[in-house]
């Protein structure tokens, strides 16, 4: 397996939820309440990029309070749920921050993300994805499964050119 590399230009990490920041499983309780899990690895990793001034998008295709969750503990601003065709919400942000495709890292694991995996320039999924989705043309595959500390390797990774008192900083 091939180290993944991104270059030193990376401004924001748009990624998919479920499948890469999760181990893709819903958990339903006896009171039919649905939960995820997620891993203090990954949650560093959002906390690094912030800190970093690495800006951060989640584009899912559910819509869950683990996302709201992060989304006020780290101030997330591009925060996408329910999002059933990607690729119009991932070409806007991309619009609205003027991004260039050395900018910007996509993450997804799915079909469903696809079309916003064929779009960007630097593209990654996890070990779990389908056939379909590790054999697209560039695509990066981390060592990590999602909800296993994916998110946390691509986070390291887009902050390597950050000096490393600054990338060590604690959760807040």
């Amino acid at each position: 397996m091939r180290k993944i590399k991104l270059p030193d230009t990376i401004k924001m990490v748009i990624t998919d939820f479920d499948g890469v920041m999760t181990d893709n499983c819903v958990y339903i309780g006896e009171d039919f309440t649905m939960s995820r899990k997620l891993n203090f690895k990954d949650i560093m990793g959002l906390s690094l990029l912030k800190k970093n001034d690495i800006k951060i998008a989640i584009v899912s295709g559910e819509k869950n309070s683990a996302i709201d969750l992060l989304a006020r503990k780290f101030l997330i601003e591009e925060v996408h749920q329910d999002i059933r065709i990607k690729i119009n919400v991932l070409q806007s942000i991309v619009e609205k921050y003027s991004l260039t495709q050395n900018e910007y890292v996509y993450i997804g694991d799915d079909v469903n993300d696809s079309d916003c995996l064929n779009y960007a320039k630097y593209k990654i999924t996890v070990p779990h994805a389908p056939d379909k989705i590790k054999k697209l043309k560039g695509i990066q595959i981390t060592k990590n499964d999602g909800g296993n500390g994916a998110f946390r390797e691509v986070a390291d990774l887009s902050l390597i050119h950050i000096s490393e008192p600054t990338r060590h900083a604690q959760i807040s």
